[in-house]
């Protein structure tokens, strides 16, 4: 279980995802490996050695990046998991690709002051869901 952001070249024009056409199709970011530098910029130490799947370990949480599988790159998918500074890690990485992002458990574009409640649910959420297997099936085994 993750909270989910959709990275993609969305129009400029739209303020909201409302605004966005039916028709709308995000125009290429680059090569795959060409995003994947750029991610890099800002966050050295993700872990591409599967450059369709990466893996970036924050204090307190971790970002997973869905590429896909095709060499041209017309988006991708934040997986985060945790809690610490996640929203700060995740907006600095928007601005310095100069991309937005989708938030969909806030229903629109991310922004980090809406994000901060939407990351809250998602936590709630997540721990409901966490209690209810734990008390179904106790705790996992110890490795």
């Amino acid at each position: 279980m993750s909270w989910d952001i959709t990275i993609q070249d969305f129009p400029a024009s739209a303020q909201s995802v409302s605004e966005i056409p039916n028709d709308y199709r995000p125009g290429p970011l680059g090569t795959r490996d060409e995003v994947i530098a750029r991610i890099r910029e800002v966050l050295p130490d993700v872990d591409f050695r599967d450059r369709s799947w990466g893996l970036f370990r924050g204090p307190g949480f971790t970002i997973e990046f869905n590429m896909g599988k095709d060499e041209i790159c017309d988006g991708f998918m934040l997986h985060v998991r945790g809690g610490g500074s996640a929203i700060a890690t995740v907006d600095r990485l928007l601005q310095h690709l100069k991309l937005r992002g989708i938030d969909p458990q806030a229903g629109d574009f991310f922004r980090a002051d809406v994000a901060r409640a939407s990351f809250l649910h998602w936590q709630v959420a997540r721990d409901q869901v966490i209690r209810k297997v734990m008390k179904r099936d106790g705790p996992p085994p110890a490795e």
